[in-house]
């Protein structure tokens, strides 16, 4: 029975190179002379570490750039508040999300139960796997799923026949 799974992925590898050049432009550009602006990456958790918030929205910038730019989707970034550390230095949070909550894995499932189509989807873990009959069903379904959620990135992978 022909399947595949619905995952959402990012290349960890990609996002610390971006990051590296991130903070190479940072530490190279005229206008972060003489400031603490930076950008730490541990696990999942890139902290974005500024003077202002208007030079803060310029590493972010740089960073966005960087990694578009190596194909990583910037709709997996979740971005915590930001928070004075000491004086008037400031940081930011940003988390690396991967894999489907459940939310938005049950979602998932509801879309594809109500298109009527005849294929099967169950949550595994952190993926949605839709099984059916026939191939054409199942790249409608994909084709679907890129129409409908717009605002999370999604891969669809492990496709068998």
């Amino acid at each position: 029975m022909p399947s595949f799974d619905i995952v959402s992925e990012v290349n960890v590898v990609e996002v610390r190179n971006a990051v590296d050049q991130a903070n190479k432009e940072v530490s190279t550009r005229y206008d972060f002379k003489g400031t603490d602006a930076r950008i730490e990456s541990a696990d999942k958790v890139l902290t974005l570490f500024a003077d202002a918030e208007f030079q803060l929205d310029q590493v972010k910038d740089i960073l966005l750039n960087k990694l578009a730019k190596r194909s990583v989707d910037v709709r997996c970034l979740d971005y915590g508040k930001i928070e004075k550390v000491s004086g008037n230095k400031i940081k930011q949070a940003v988390t690396v999300k991967e894999g489907i909550e459940g939310d938005l894995a049950k979602k998932i499932v509801k879309l594809i139960k109500d298109s009527k189509l005849k294929v099967q989807a169950s949550i595994q873990g952190d993926a949605v796997r839709v099984s059916g009959a026939k191939r054409d069903i199942l790249q409608e379904v994909i084709a679907m799923m890129r129409k409908e959620i717009t605002d999370f990135p999604l891969q669809f992978n492990n496709f068998r026949d």
